[in-house]
């Protein structure tokens, strides 16, 4: 693939995910549905707080291009670990695909990102 298509792909997909990625933060971290929402998953108040900072970590950490390639592995791997794991407890609690097709379709520009990432390091 073209370099200019793969820093292209990269951008828009990075993009969106971040954005999805920092909204779901900030609504976990201030709005009060949001929690309960985590409540009735079973998680305690804490890991809310936790995850919503790991979130902004690991938007950061995608979009600094200074971050070296190690750390935003680990990155991409912890979305990878969270977006699934919330399929997983929507699923184990009996929600819909309302609930949990949000984090599935997370989970397609994650994917995406990681692609077109890849690839822009292979060209350059």
């Amino acid at each position: 693939m073209a370099p200019k298509r793969c820093a292209v792909g990269f951008w828009i997909t990075t993009a969106l995910f971040a954005i999805h990625m920092t909204f779901t933060a900030y609504a976990q971290l201030k709005l009060p549905q949001v929690a309960a929402a985590f409540a009735h998953l079973g998680f305690p108040s804490y890991f809310r707080v936790e995850l919503s900072w790991a979130k902004f970590a690991g938007v950061i950490a995608l979009l600094v291009p200074a971050v070296p390639a190690r750390i935003k592995e680990w990155a991409y791997a912890g979305f990878a670990i969270t977006l699934v794991s919330a399929v997983i407890a929507h699923l184990a609690v009996g929600d819909g695909p309302a609930a949990w097709g949000w984090a599935v379709g997370a989970g397609v520009l994650l994917g995406m990102s990681y692609f077109f990432w890849r690839c822009s390091r292979r060209v350059s």
